[in-house]
């Protein structure tokens, strides 16, 4: 019982005490736009929608968080329910993260 309470306290220490991490980037300028989550906001096009499957493909520029540069890929929706509103050509802006190994959609807004 000592040595785990001992060990929890020194991993709290640490913890504590440990630099904070910084981001990687490639130097390159971006247009993502940081939101209250601290995930960019980034432009894309709607390329093509599976509702059914909950995913959606993304002609979208820098995803600095995920240090991806801009390409069109396949992103599963965290919420599928948003995908229903979206059509082939809609311009969106919308956060992304590395969900349990899959790109993930966190949140999306179509854009006029």
């Amino acid at each position: 019982m000592f040595l785990g309470t001992v060990a929890a306290l020194t991993f709290a220490t640490l913890l504590a005490l440990a630099p904070p991490a910084a981001a990687q980037t490639t130097g390159a300028p971006s247009q993502a736009t940081p939101v209250a989550s601290g995930l960019p906001l980034v432009e894309a096009e709607v390329r093509r929608v599976d509702v059914a499957g909950g995913k959606v493909t993304l002609k979208h520029g820098d995803i600095p968080n995920l240090e991806m540069p801009a390409m069109t890929m396949v992103f599963q929706a965290r919420d599928p329910a948003q995908l229903g509103r979206l059509k082939i050509g809609d311009k969106l802006r919308f956060t992304a993260d590395k969900v349990n190994g899959v790109y993930t959609v966190i949140d999306l807004q179509v854009t006029p």
